[in-house]
């Protein structure tokens, strides 16, 4: 990226948080950019289409989406309850799809206020087509199961909350 590019990016940057703009997706022939904000910066309410017409040039550039931040979608989530602070949180240790039971029509390994093992068998992943077992890493109750059977989940994802016991 050379140093002409490199400031129009920092202007469109600066454009989208004055404006709100949440997420924006631009390709260029090779460049592509993804930009998505975390929360709204302080700025006008409404969107410049006009500006940013100026800033990425009419005739160069490949249809963008801009979305503009609402108040829910920039909001903080609550502060846990202190009842909630003493929670293990079970994560899943690989990429996959998550199931709540051994087989379809089966009773699920575990739901919220069984009381559970260190090493119990809580759910399984698929990942490659292959069924792993994921297991309670310690002794105590199931508060809340965070995902649906059948659900794509990511490395690290909560999958489980349990109270030690």
């Amino acid at each position: 990226m050379n140093p002409e590019e490199l400031n129009a990016l920092k202007e469109l940057i600066a454009f989208l948080k004055d404006n709100q703009i949440g997420e924006f997706d631009l390709e260029r022939g090779d460049l592509k950019v993804r930009l998505k904000f975390a929360q709204a910066s302080g700025g006008s309410s409404g969107l410049d289409l006009a500006g940013l017409n100026r800033l990425l040039g009419s005739a160069s550039a490949a249809p963008a989406v801009a979305h503009p931040v609402t108040p829910a979608a920039s909001a903080q989530p609550p502060a846990p309850a202190d009842e909630d602070a003493d929670l293990h949180i079970v994560k899943s240790p690989i990429v996959g799809t998550f199931y709540e039971s051994p087989s379809p029509g089966s009773p699920p390994f575990v739901k919220p206020g069984d009381t559970v093992e260190a090493g119990q068998v809580l759910c399984i992943v698929e990942a490659m087509k292959l069924m792993n077992e994921i297991e309670s890493d310690v002794a105590g109750e199931i508060v809340k199961r965070f995902v649906q059977t059948g659900q794509p989940i990511e490395y690290g994802q909560p999958l489980f909350s349990v109270r030690p016991s």
